[in-house]
């Protein structure tokens, strides 16, 4: 999957996995992290979610990684930030508050960076990627968290022949496959959510279940 899908999805104002409305399953899940106030929390493929504000109304310095540039600059705007910018190799950096999202490709964040986010959150970024995708994100992002860092994973599941991604099918063994080796993991909460997708019915999906995982780095 290249970039320009990305791009043009932005474009073209093509965002059905943008919400209005900060996510209710991390707003009931996040505590279970125990993240200390002001630890570095990423959130690749951000777009402009809502939920970095959450995160950052938390204590948190939330670190966000996204392609788009007009994601990123609705997301200031929108939330009547005013950030300061620079370029670095992996992309160009906004900063406002406790708030910085590199404007870049997440396979292009530097590993000391990733080194110092001891939180993560990946409602979008995972169920984005296709099967070899996934493979490269788990080995370059997850793999480049430091020991004890703490992940708040969300996935969706569904019969994967009956529709094509994105979001992908991504079911617990294929989370447990990607990062069984190096992170604990704990399943906080599966549950049937067909009957709230009506798009998914409508694409022809028969059976649609959402899955929040906690992953804790092996030290």
């Amino acid at each position: 999957m290249k970039p320009e899908f990305w791009l043009q999805r932005w474009r073209e104002g093509r965002t059905g996995w943008h919400r209005d409305a900060v996510m209710p399953l991390l707003e009931k899940h996040w505590p279970a992290l125990s993240l200390p106030r002001a630890s570095r929390v990423l959130m690749p493929l951000c777009g402009k979610s809502l939920d970095i504000i959450w995160l950052a109304a938390q204590g948190y310095s939330v670190l966000g990684v996204e392609l788009a540039s007009l994601a990123v600059e609705q997301f200031f705007a929108e939330n009547h930030l005013h950030p300061q910018t620079h370029t670095a190799a992996d992309g160009t950096h906004y900063r406002a508050g406790n708030i910085e999202i590199i404007n870049g490709d997440v396979f292009g964040v530097e590993a000391s960076t990733l080194a110092t986010c001891v939180g993560a959150y990946d409602r979008a970024a995972l169920i984005a990627l296709p099967p070899t995708m996934r493979e490269r994100y788990a080995q370059r992002i997850y793999a480049r968290l430091p020991a004890g860092c703490q992940t708040l994973l969300i996935t969706l599941e569904y019969p994967h022949e009956q529709m094509e991604g994105p979001p992908f099918s991504v079911d617990e063994a294929e989370v447990r496959r990607l990062f069984g080796d190096a992170w604990e993991i704990t399943q906080l909460e599966r549950h049937d959510i067909l009957h709230s997708q009506p798009d998914f019915a409508a694409r022809g999906v028969t059976a649609l279940h959402t899955s929040v995982y906690r992953l804790l780095r092996d030290g």
